[in-house]
């Protein structure tokens, strides 16, 4: 039961922690799923893909696979052991063509294709993790750290896309009327820096290769529940429009649709983001990657109140190490200010490696204060540890 404060005298000597974090960190948090306003990327995202792939590699070390997820990348496989990665779902949202779909990508990207599935089955006779069925975790990573190229339909699977090896593509398939470009989380997670992947979505956009389930309870995309106008308006919808997490039944009506996937067009759409052959971008070395900044070192900040003429926020640290060693055109900082309890962040971007902040600065006030180096633009480094400097 809570503590209250009218309980605390009886408890003696108290111990006071100036600092607590209670549940998981948000610093690593990329994507927002819609509880306050619709989904989307987080507006500030404090994590980049060097530290995704850090953990990726801790994971896959814990399972058992072979070393060279997020660091040093193992030698590629020779072009007879490429293969396409296609998750497979027998209970919703099914790819009712699948043994084309798989076909005609082997046929066009000229490599395997295999199928791996996440559902949870009663063991079946037969080999255990046969095609298409049911392989433990650790098997999926494998197989997925592996792949040139990982297709699945719109769905948690996707977040394997975190074992993929650099330069491999994303393809993530949408069911008729749901918008790609509402949903995804898969698309910041493939697109963040240092992730070095390349992303596709492709949707349906024909109603006749759609089939629906309007009787099936609401948490599995049945409608029955609703009145009858409202169960037209839904069928009759070309597009969920944006919603809230997590009830909404026209989103579970569209996203537990089974589709045929129009092969011809996925391809097209494929091509377009991938020319050649899928897998580590040709004449580019395994494990080659884009260098970006290293922390900022020795961050420091000061607070200090000014009386009536408020408060001003002192903020000074030292380049990343890695700096003197790479040819960088432009070099800039970016520092965001977060008043504790508040969920908004204030971004700056500066060029200078000190600065006194005084606009909307509050006397007695805490704030929390991260610094990163922007090369070229466009080339973001991690946060340096989280300052919290009180004025």
């Amino acid at each position: 039961p809570p503590l209250l404060r009218a309980q605390l005298p009886a408890l003696g000597r108290l111990l006071c922690f100036p600092q607590a974090f209670v549940g998981l960190s948000k610093a690593t948090t990329w994507y927002q799923y819609g509880f306050a306003q619709p989904q989307g990327p987080k507006p500030n995202i404090l994590v980049s893909g060097h530290e995704i792939r850090q953990f990726a590699r801790f994971l896959a070390e814990r399972l058992g696979v072979p070393a060279g997820l997020g660091g040093p990348d193992p030698p590629p496989p020779p072009p007879d052991q490429d293969y396409i990665l296609v998750f497979t779902r027998t209970r919703n949202r099914l790819i009712l063509n699948e043994a084309q779909l798989l076909l005609e990508l082997a046929r066009e990207f000229q490599m395997k294709t295999l199928t791996v599935s996440l559902e949870e089955e009663e063991e079946e006779e037969g080999e255990e993790g046969g095609p298409g069925g049911t392989r433990p975790f650790a098997d999926v990573v494998r197989l997925v750290s592996r792949a040139s190229m990982l297709v699945s339909m719109h769905g948690a699977q996707l977040i394997t896309a975190l074992f993929l090896p650099r330069g491999a593509t994303v393809v993530e398939l949408f069911p008729y009327a749901v918008n790609p470009d509402h949903y995804t989380p898969y698309k910041t997670l493939a697109t963040l820096p240092g992730m070095d992947l390349r992303y596709v979505a492709w949707r349906n956009t024909r109603p006749e290769d759609t089939v629906t389930h309007p009787d099936r309870p609401w948490d599995q995309g049945g409608i029955g529940h609703l009145d009858r106008a409202e169960q037209e308006r839904i069928v009759q919808s070309r597009e969920v429009p944006r919603h809230l997490c997590c009830r909404n039944p026209e989103w579970l009506f569209r996203i537990y649709q089974d589709t045929r996937v129009d092969v011809a067009s996925l391809i097209r759409t494929i091509r377009r983001t991938v020319p050649g052959r899928p897998g580590p971008t040709p004449g580019r070395p395994q494990g080659a990657v884009s260098l970006y900044p290293s922390k900022v070192r020795e961050a420091r900040c000061q607070g200090s109140a000014r009386g009536d003429a408020g408060a001003r926020l002192t903020v000074s640290w030292q380049m990343p190490w890695n700096l003197r060693y790479l040819k960088v055109k432009e070099v800039k900082y970016e520092v965001w200010l977060q008043e504790q309890g508040e969920n908004t962040y204030v971004p700056h971007l500066l060029t200078l490696q000190n600065h006194t902040f005084t606009d909307n600065i509050k006397p007695s006030t805490t704030y929390l204060v991260w610094i990163r180096c922007i090369f070229n633009k466009s080339l973001s480094g991690p946060f340096a540890d989280v300052l919290v400097c009180s004025t």
